[in-house]
């Protein structure tokens, strides 16, 4: 019989960075490529209780839409907040910059579009 390996528990700066990431739909992967970092760096930040590397706090809490004090923050209020005026989180933004390179032409069908496909659940809620 194969032993299970006895699952760790998370400390809570890691957990804080989980709890961001799944909110904002990404993966590890996904929010890796975001930064421009290899994903076994977030694994370890979810796994630790050290924060990232100052020089990568800006990039996550950018990617996840948060601001540095609420993804440092493992105190108090456990609610995510987004940035006031902020870019929406995860996947969405970065399908929005990918949208943003498309010529003019190709983004108004864009556009044309998730405007329709909106209104349409708007209406059907």
């Amino acid at each position: 019989m194969a032993k299970r390996r006895k699952e760790r528990e998370r400390p809570a700066q890691g957990k804080r960075l989980v709890e961001l990431r799944k909110v904002a739909g990404l993966s590890q992967y996904e929010l890796a490529e975001m930064i421009g970092e290899p994903q076994p760096n977030i694994a370890y930040w979810e796994l630790s209780d050290k924060p990232p590397r100052s020089d990568v706090l800006h990039k996550l809490a950018d990617a996840l839409a948060v601001s540095i004090t609420d993804l440092l923050s493992i105190n108090g209020a456990r609610a995510v907040t987004r940035k006031v005026g902020g870019k929406p989180p995860g996947k969405l933004r970065k399908v929005f910059e990918d949208v943003s390179r498309l010529p003019r032409r190709q983004q108004e069908k864009i556009i044309e579009f998730v405007t329709a496909f909106v209104k349409h659940y708007q209406q059907t809620r």
